[in-house]
């Protein structure tokens, strides 16, 4: 049986969302060595949207990391909330600010840091498994 893993990312783009060189790489790399894999990203909005030819965060806008998301993995996504960690032999979430800004506040909390819920529910399933956070 083919293993199978579960990539989680948190938008498209290196300062708001999944850095796309990990991640495709990533992508790419499980696909020549025959392995399984399906996206996942939360259903919310992201922490600030950045221009990224000025990297300056651009104002009065919104942008649905799902939707982001899904640019990486060419719509072939689902919500974060739909993983099943016993469907998946392994985890990997691809760099980026994105998962420091969407799939937790480690970029604005100073103290007493947290994960998105759904992301910690999510990992839960896989503490005996092989992870990789980028």
């Amino acid at each position: 049986m083919t293993k199978q893993v579960a990539v989680i990312l948190a938008g498209c783009g290196v300062y708001d969302g999944s850095e796309i060189y990990e991640t495709t790489l990533t992508l790419l790399r499980l696909d020549q060595l025959g392995i399984g894999y399906h996206c996942f990203a939360p259903n919310i909005e992201q922490h600030h949207v950045v221009n990224h030819l000025t990297q300056e965060v651009v104002e009065n806008e919104q942008r649905n990391v799902l939707q982001e998301s899904a640019r990486l993995a060419r719509g072939e996504i689902s919500p974060l909330e739909d993983l099943v960690a016993d469907n998946f032999d392994a985890v990997f979430v691809p760099g980026g600010f994105g998962v420091a800004k969407n799939l937790s506040d480690f970029a604005s909390a100073s103290n007493n840091m947290q994960v998105l819920e759904a992301l910690k529910e999510s990992l839960v399933g896989f503490r005996q498994k092989p992870s990789l956070l980028a």
